[in-house]
């Protein structure tokens, strides 16, 4: 078992005796890190299937689709998302075969009841974006729309669009307010101070459902006073809801952080993290373990709340029938694909039973609790009999409770799964640093980032 080999191989090294600190400070430091480390690469080795055969559905669920546009006017450099410099005529080919995969998913009888818009910038050709969303609309059963956008796309002009459209929830990309960060991560340039970004905040509030800032802690420039202007800011600002999510880039994107900035620091960051929760207790809730809102509604998470979905565009992935799938992280090829009535399917995994167990365990908690007897049908009364070495792991970390038929996270626990989740993301984010095309990029004359 995963997290017993682990503690075996890594207590070989300590002294006999070791207190609750130092028990602390090994799940903190070495196994939850190394391990969901190396289970991400074991994880995300998909291979290559150029020709994957896609099934019908026949069983009349709604599933989430998520739409990525892969397109900045300039690329941050610890990103590391499917991102091109922007060109107009490729983003205009790009939109017109994102129509023609989301009408090839809905002739294999798929339908969908929620839309997550992502990037990239999926804001920066707004009248292609409303052509997509209403051809959505017209498809599939969606009820609820959200859409990722930077600061300097929230004019009069594009709220208004937005709202047209009918979006549940705006994400604004905003990482930090204060002026040096935004100046080292080359964001000053691009959307202005920290006071202009919340100017420009303030004219989208109260548009939308839900009103969503993405910021980003644990820079390694990052003080704990430049951490405390920013929650200051957002409480100050009172939005609905902010994401706040631990730096963790792909190993390229963190070799030029790292010589520009310095390194990360993760002992830094679980003092961050705590001052997140307590600065915002009370004030909001935690709907997953970094995304704190006022009320309950849309997270940039989907995969906590929808088993199974759907990825359309260049470098989007879906799950669907245990297995994960992701498209090509071309765009040329995507575009080339979409034009022969083909899915630009390119990378599949089917995970075992216990992987999907664990799957399970690891996002449903990452929202806060799991149901218990929900998982228990879903695995024919396998799930706490399969997982029980895990189960118990974390009830003597302290970082889960049982109330009632749930499996609840602890404040501890909290921590534990940003840890645990910065890991898988950071193997995500290699995956798609290892397939994105290294190439010119054929239309624009300009190199992927």
């Amino acid at each position: 078992m995963w997290i017993e080999k682990t503690i075996t191989l890594l207590t070989r090294k300590l002294p006999s005796a070791m207190n609750f600190c130092d028990f602390q400070w090994l799940v903190d430091k070495y196994i939850l890190s190394y391990t969901i480390k190396n289970k991400s690469r074991q994880y995300l080795r998909l291979q290559s299937c150029p020709d994957i055969n896609f099934p019908k559905d026949n069983t009349g669920k709604k599933y989430l689709l998520y739409i990525h546009i892969p397109f900045c006017e300039t690329l941050c450099p610890y990103c590391s998302f499917n991102r091109y410099l922007f060109d107009p005529v490729t983003a205009k080919n790009y939109f017109i075969s994102l129509r023609k995969e989301l009408e090839l998913y809905r002739a294999l009888n798929y339908d969908c009841s929620g839309i997550y818009i992502g990037g990239g910038t999926p804001t920066i050709l707004l009248d292609e974006l409303q052509k997509t969303v209403v051809l959505a609309k017209n498809l599939y059963s969606i009820k609820e729309i959200s859409v990722e956008t930077n600061p300097d796309h929230l004019t009069p002009k594009n709220i208004a669009a937005l709202k047209q459209m009918g979006v549940n929830r705006l994400s604004v990309g905003v990482q930090s307010f204060d002026d040096s960060i935004l100046k080292s991560i080359e964001r000053y340039q691009k959307y202005g101070s920290g006071q202009d970004i919340k100017e420009k905040l303030n004219l989208a509030q109260g548009n939308f459902g839900t009103l969503n800032v993405d910021m980003i802690f644990n820079f390694p420039n990052q003080t704990m006073e430049m951490l405390g202007y920013d929650l200051d800011s957002i409480l100050q600002l009172g939005v609905d809801q902010v994401t706040f999510y631990p730096l963790m880039p792909g190993q390229k994107a963190l070799t030029k952080l790292s010589h520009n900035l310095g390194r990360i620091n993760h002992d830094k960051e679980k003092k961050f993290y705590f001052k997140i929760l307590e600065k915002l207790t009370g004030n909001m809730e935690p709907q997953t373990a970094w995304c704190f809102s006022k009320k309950l509604g849309l997270i940039d998470e989907y995969i906590v709340n929808y088993d199974e979905y759907i990825g359309i565009g260049s470098g989007s992935f879906g799950f669907m029938r245990g297995s994960i799938f992701a498209n090509t992280f071309s765009v040329e090829e995507y575009i080339n694909k979409l034009g022969q009535g083909k899915l630009p399917l390119s990378f599949s995994k089917r995970f075992s039973e216990k992987e999907l167990m664990r799957y399970d365990f690891l996002m449903r908690l990452f929202g806060g609790r799991l149901n218990i007897n929900e998982l228990e049908k879903k695995y024919s009364g396998n799930f706490c009999k399969s997982l029980w070495k895990e189960i118990l792991f974390f009830k003597i970390a302290g970082a889960i409770e049982k109330k009632n038929d749930f499996l609840c996270l602890t404040r501890k626990g909290l921590y534990y799964w940003v840890i645990m989740m910065r890991e898988f993301f950071t193997g995500v984010n290699n995956f798609r640093e290892h397939c994105r095309p290294w190439t010119p990029f054929v239309g624009s004359g300009k190199i992927p980032a």
